[in-house]
Formats: C-alpha cells, structure tokens, sequence
C-alpha cells in the first residue's frame, strides 16, 4: 500500500466494537439490542449482526492454507473443482447404460447408479450397465436397497478383471450398515456380520485406492428434520463407530478412513450450509488423527453433498429449482467433492428428461458462467463464515462427545437418544413452518392461487415419511419426511372435496380505511389459499351492509372483514349480525377489542401470529373437507 493511502486510512481513527455496539442501540431507540438484532438458531447459538476482525483472534486454524491439515479451507489446492453427479434409478440394465452415456456427453462427470429393487447384481450385469464408460475419465457410485456387498464386491472384481489403471478410478458403493440400523431398526445377521462385511469390502477393494465402500448416510438425518449441528455430530459420530469397531478388529485406521465417504445433505439455509462443510472438515481431521493414522492425508474427509428433501414440496414445484440452486451453491462454496442436485420433481416422481436436464444444468451454470469451480474456499476470511463454521463446530463437538459418552453411536441409538434429538428439533421446526417463522414458499407462504392437483393418486407416496421399519425393529427407527407434508394434505383434502362440491370462497369484505383493509385483506387471501380455498379480493365497500350483500352474492363461504383495528368495534358486529349463519365469519387481525366482539359470539381471528396449519384444519372441519 501507497504512503498516500496509508495517510488517507489514517485519517480515520479505529472504532472499537463497544463504540459500534453503543451507536446502535442509540439507533435502537430502546429496543433490546439482543432481542431485536440476535438472531437465535435452530444449532443452538446466537448469530451477531455484525463480525469484525478481532473475533477471529481465537480461531486457530486460520494459518492453513488449503490442502493443509486441518483441511478447513477444503482438500483441494489448484482450484474448487468438483463432481457433477446426476443419479439414474436402474430398472433395465441395457436402458440405463444409454442414459449414462448420453449424459456424460452433457456435462455429468459423476454417474449414480440407484438399485430400488433387491436384486443381485453381478460382474456381467456391471458389464451391461458400465458398457462403453471409461470408468478413468468418470466418478462412479452405487446405491441399493440391499445387496450393497454384492454390488461392491462385483464393481471391484469388475475393474481389476479390466484394462482401466486401478489407481485412476474413483468410485464408490453406500455401505452404511449403521446408517440403515437407525432406519430399518436391526441387523438382520447382527452386528459382527456386517463388520465381516465391511472388512473383507474393505480388503478386496485394496487394490483400488480411490473406491470408498464404507458410506455415512448423514443426509437421513437432514432430510428427517435434524439441525445442521445434529447433521454433522450424528454423522461423525458414525464415522467414529466405522473406525473404532474396525480397527478392533485388525483393520489399520488408514484404511477404514480412505474407504469412508460422508453422504450430507444441503439445506437453504445458505450460509450456514457453506459452514458446516468446512466444519466437518475440521471435526473429522481432528478425530482421525487421534487414532494415529500413519499418514495425515487419511484425516482428509471425503463428502458428496445432495440437495435435500425437507423442505421440497409438489404443489408448485418449480419453486424446488430456486431451492436446490443456492443449496448446490452452498455446497460448491464449502468445498463438496461431488454434488448431486435432486430434480424438482423427485420427491413425486420418477425423474423426466426436463427435470434431469434442469438438475445437471444448474451445477453446470455455477461451473461455467458463475466460476465456482476456479477458487479454492471463496469464503475464508470472512468474518460471519468463519463465525459460523467455529459455532457450528463448538456445537457440534459438544453433542458428538455427548454421543460419546453414552457409548457410541450404536449404543446412543439402542437407546434412542439420537431418534429423539431428531423428533424433537423436526417438532420445532413443524411448528415453525406451521406459525410461519420458517417459510416455504408456495406451501405456507404466497401459494399459487390457481394451482390445482388433478390426480391426488399420484402424490399419495410423497404424503407420508419414509418408514422402512423392519417387523423385527429393536429400536425407534428414523422416518425421513418433508416440512411441507402437513399443508398440502389439507390442499390435497380441499382439492379431492372440490372435484364433488364447489371450491370454498374465501370473500374478503373490504370497509374503511383503504391501508388497512387492503394490507389485511392480501394477508387473508394469502392465509386461505395455502389450504386451497377460492380467494376473491375487492378494492373496498362503501358500506357493510354493500360487503355483505355481494358476498352473498358470490356464494361466499368464509367471509373475512377487513379493515382497521378502530373500525371494526362497530363494523364486525355490523357484519357479524347481517351474515348470521349464512357463513363462517372472520376478522382479520387482533384488535383491541378482540374481548368485546368476542363477547357478542364472533369466534374467528386471523393474524400474523395465528397457527397456521391449526386454524386452517379447523376451517376444513368447518367446511367438511377432510
């Protein structure tokens, strides 16, 4: 830096953080600073509203550079280059062979090959499905129901038995015995089965350095309603269980920690996505190295990084894309090594040629015209990311050495402990999005008022969670499902009633001053739409008396007063008394004189803190929609 620039800086004195603080509370007028402008995560710390420098003075990972232990700042040195990975369901060998190949010609550099069906597969089936694919050039994955071991054991006799340089082929199966304990309840043959079967993975894999076959499943968590801390701590504690169990029984550390790779999902929250990656990062670095691995690069975590599921939704799906595209953001920018965008559509469907072709293109863009791939850990310096990723860390620790002490992983499940950090956090969160502290668009918030499903049918699956309990279940299982389910059942129950019955109204009766009545009567409609009802707004009567009438008219059946808070100690009764029992009366807001028209038998108040989905299932059973 210039002389001259030096003086122009030091024409302003440094402000310390106190004096910060002291200028905006003055600014506050009053309000509590904490409650006003601390934000209160779901992680279980406070965000600040500001960082500054000197709140990085604690963090001492901040000297190393990308590459370097404790991997923070990403595994990669030269760029932030990752996988493109678009998953095809395998139901016909020959058919998912041609889609491999045509999308690799696309832009895919990772292939995801997902077994729904309990099927064997076999070195000659891998030679159908792999068929033209030059597994060098290309990352490979395999995900099935059952038979994982088979598919790994396959995949590997596969390639050696090939022309392709062992060394140069990336790929990997979702062997995740524990991960499936917490979702299907057992073992089938017990636990020291599935360690055999991991270990002799592990040994017929050798000669394949870069084929992972052990997986944490961490996105189950997510995708069940977890926090980002319990995500991560549940997911290493996990990895922890691979590590300790294994190496008891003879397998060096190196090699269980080369063959895990982390499967987590991405949420909205934006950046708080972007910290947990490099917290995890972090965590697992540490943890490796205290198992004394013979080589620091095995503390490296590998982590494939998936949309996720909670917060998608099917009535007004498009919305999915602007949800996965700053989740694929998140996961680019905290460094995944390979991202899977999940079509828009998946949750409901199976994936059509549009959707995959919307999926594999938003990671293309961020690749291509938005260049995330070109900087190694853009965000590192930055004092709310560096913020984030040291709280989500300090927490995550916390709970993972929780988990710890309770015996593990293993032990923590049997006993249920992690099944109710979970229930209790998707609890909070349901109610969250059910008084719409947390928004999903088009669910609970601004709904497309003209959307209608036409065929329930085809939703049914996507309306309830996961279950894949086993009737021999030991344990609570853990039951993926989506934030959105509880609303558009109500939708779903509205639009099956209006294919027999006409479709409810929702009349907005619009009296006095026109701020008010206006602002209350757009919340209104916003307010019904979400459970599918027809909304009609107007610009505002003359009287009550003219509201009235025309709702009549209309063939009304909920009808909402909306005007001012001083208004309506005269218009509500007006109202209220001209309708009788000819609709479901409403008043839209909480007056002062909620107590007074209550008293004179007006029962129904809508406002910014009403629960929603409760109010609207208690409209339903008014309106005999179930």
């Amino acid at each position: 830096m210039t002389e001259k620039y030096i003086k122009l800086f030091n024409e302003f004195p440094p402000v310390s953080s106190e004096a910060w603080k002291e200028k905006v509370v003055a600014d506050l007028k009053g309000a509590d600073f904490d409650r006003k402008l601390v934000w209160r995560t779901n992680e279980g710390f406070s965000v600040q509203p500001y960082y500054r420098q000197e709140d990085l003075a604690k963090l001492d990972y901040l000297n190393a550079l990308p590459g370097e232990f404790p991997y923070v700042r990403g595994t990669k040195t030269n760029n932030n280059d990752w996988y493109v990975r678009q998953n095809i369901i395998v139901k016909d060998l020959g058919e998912s062979n041609k889609k491999a190949l045509d999308v690799l010609m696309k832009g895919v550099t990772s292939l995801g090959f997902v077994f729904n069906e309990c099927t064997e597969v076999t070195v000659d089936d891998l030679a159908v499905l792999l068929k033209g694919i030059c597994l060098e050039s290309v990352e490979v994955n395999f995900e099935a129901k059952c038979c994982t071991c088979k598919v790994a054991e396959a995949f590997a006799e596969y390639v050696l038995a090939g022309k392709w340089d062992a060394k140069n082929i990336v790929a990997s199966v979702a062997y995740d015995p524990f991960g499936n304990y917490l979702l299907y309840g057992r073992f089938k043959k017990g636990v020291d089965h599935v360690l055999t079967q991991a270990q002799n993975l592990i040994t017929k894999s050798a000669e394949l350095p870069k084929y992972r076959v052990l997986a944490v499943n961490g996105r189950n968590f997510g995708n069940a309603g977890a926090s980002v801390v319990q995500e991560l701590a549940f997911s290493l504690a996990q990895g922890v269980e691979y590590l300790s169990t294994l190496t008891e029984k003879g397998v060096a550390v190196e090699d269980v920690a080369k063959n895990i790779k982390f499967n987590l999902s991405v949420s909205a929250n934006y950046f708080m996505e972007i910290a947990k990656l490099r917290a995890a990062r972090l965590l697992w670095a540490q943890i490796v190295k205290a198992y004394e691995p013979k080589c620091e690069s095995g503390c490296k975590m590998r982590v494939h990084a998936e949309t996720g599921s909670w917060n998608k939704t099917f009535y007004d799906p498009y919305v999915n894309m602007l949800r996965t595209q700053t989740e694929a953001m998140s996961a680019a920018l905290g460094g995944a090594d390979s991202i899977t965008v999940l079509p828009f559509n998946a949750i409901f469907e199976d994936p059509t040629t549009f959707s995959d072709r919307i999926a594999r293109n938003q990671q293309l863009l961020l690749k291509e015209e938005s260049h995330f791939d070109k900087i190694v850990d853009p965000g590192a310096g930055s004092y709310y990311i560096e913020e984030l990723t040291a709280s989500i860390a300090d927490e995550v620790w916390k709970l993972f050495l929780e988990i710890q002490d309770k015996g593990g992983f293993l032990a923590a499940a049997k006993e249920g402990f992690i099944q109710t950090k979970v229930n209790e956090m998707s609890a909070k969160r349901d109610l969250n999005v059910a008084i719409r502290r947390e928004n999903l668009l088009g669910i609970n918030q601004f709904p497309n008022f003209t959307e209608r499903l036409e065929k329930a049918e085809l939703v049914k699956d996507a309306l309830a969670p996961t279950d894949l309990t086993a009737d021999d279940a030991e344990i609570e299982t853990l039951k993926p499902y989506r934030g959105a389910m509880a609303f558009e059942k109500l939708r779903v129950a509205t639009d099956k009633f209006s294919k027999e019955n006409k479709r409810p109204l929702a009349f907005m009766l619009t009296v006095g001053n026109i701020n008010f009545s206006k602002a209350r009567s757009q919340f209104a409609c916003n307010f019904f739409a979400v459970a599918g009802y027809e909304v009609k707004d107007n610009n505002g009567f003359a009287s009550v008396a003219d509201g009235v009438a025309a709702a009549k008219e209309a063939g009304a059946d909920i009808i909402v007063i909306c005007s001012s808070d001083d208004e309506y100690a005269e218009a509500a009764p007006a109202a209220f008394d001209l309708i009788k029992d000819e609709a479901i009366f409403v008043v839209a807001g909480a007056p002062a004189c909620t107590d007074d028209l209550k008293a004179k038998g007006i029962e129904n108040f809508i406002h910014l803190k009403s629960n929603l989905l409760e109010e609207l299932t208690v409209y339903n059973a008014k309106l005999g929609i179930n």
